[in-house]
């Protein structure tokens, strides 16, 4: 089952020739999620090929690298004669900017729009097997983080098991593997533990916005397959990265270490590492035994499941 990543904006607040402000696209088996919208994201989202089926946007904060490319991404879905629904979930007070940006010029999109406010703890999107929860984080600004949690899945099915037990190839199989009993050809009764493993995990990840490291981030992203974490400045900029409330890729490392994650993409690069993120990618390696990074725009990754052989 897909669980695809688009980085379409890496920068910090100024954008550059090379990276755009945030916005992170996820494609979950045709579930389209969009995570910030900075400006010029419905450029890259036709630069990158995501295309425009967003079915709900995560807004993490109010910030203008963050929300600015939201008028024209409805403009551009109204003139694609869009009817289909849109959710935009923004953090607890805000949903009133939100309503007058997306009618900055006056008009509002002919499609329904529902703003949904979220705290830390709020489910913003409970899916087919899968939900987006708000996540605490720390700006300068109401702020919240995001978390994409799927549900276990069932666990494998023993098939050469189920045939030695008797059970006929067929329907039989498929009940026992949804968890209920059956009965094999000699009348014995089968449980469903006798031929399928125990349930395996679906996976994680967790998207923060911009904030500086915390506790609830961390445990939030327990065990995540992808953290995608602000690293706005490398270690020399400790100082700024703590007076702007934002995190160093080292601070993001750590994070991610404690947290037991597997992957960590740094982002909201500042753009005075705009053409070499190298010192950043350095800082984290030198914390974090997982795989640490600095996406470009436009790169794509699959997110596996954590059994994946």
């Amino acid at each position: 089952m897909t669980l695809r990543v688009t980085f379409l904006g890496t920068s910090g607040a100024i954008p550059t020739t090379e990276r755009n402000p945030s916005a992170v696209f996820v494609n979950r088996e045709g579930d389209e999620l969009l995570f910030d919208v900075g400006e010029g994201t419905q450029r890259q989202m036709m630069r990158f090929g995501t295309g425009f089926s967003v079915s709900h946007v995560f807004l993490s904060h109010l910030h203008g690298d963050h929300v600015l490319g939201l008028p024209g991404l409805c403009s551009t879905m109204d003139f694609n004669e869009r009817e289909a629904s849109l959710a935009i979930h923004t953090p607890q007070g805000t949903r009133t900017a939100i309503e007058r940006l997306i009618g900055v010029t006056g008009a509002r999109p002919s499609f329904p729009v529902r703003v949904n406010e979220v705290g830390p703890g709020d489910v913003a999107v409970d899916g087919d097997g899968f939900a987006v929860r708000a996540i605490e984080t720390d700006h300068r600004t109401r702020s919240v983080g995001y978390a994409l949690v799927e549900e276990d899945r069932k666990g494998r099915f023993d098939r050469e098991r189920a045939e030695e037990l008797g059970i006929p190839v067929g329907p039989q199989f498929s009940r026992l593997h949804d968890g209920e009993p059956v009965e094999s050809e000699d009348g014995t009764i089968v449980e469903p533990g006798e031929v399928v493993g125990p349930p395996r995990p679906g996976r994680k990840v967790v998207y923060t916005g911009d904030t500086r490291p915390t506790k609830a981030v961390t445990e939030a992203a327990s065990g995540a397959d992808l953290l995608i974490h602000d690293a706005t400045f490398a270690d020399d900029h400790a100082d700024r990265a703590e007076s702007t409330a934002h995190s160093t890729a080292a601070e993001a490392a750590e994070v991610a270490a404690h947290a037991g994650a597997k992957r960590l993409a740094l982002i909201h690069v500042s753009s005075r590492y705009a053409g070499d993120p190298s010192s950043l990618a350095r800082d984290a390696r030198d914390v974090f035994d997982g795989e640490a990074f600095v996406p470009d725009d436009g790169d794509e990754i699959e997110v596996p499941y954590p059994d994946a052989e």
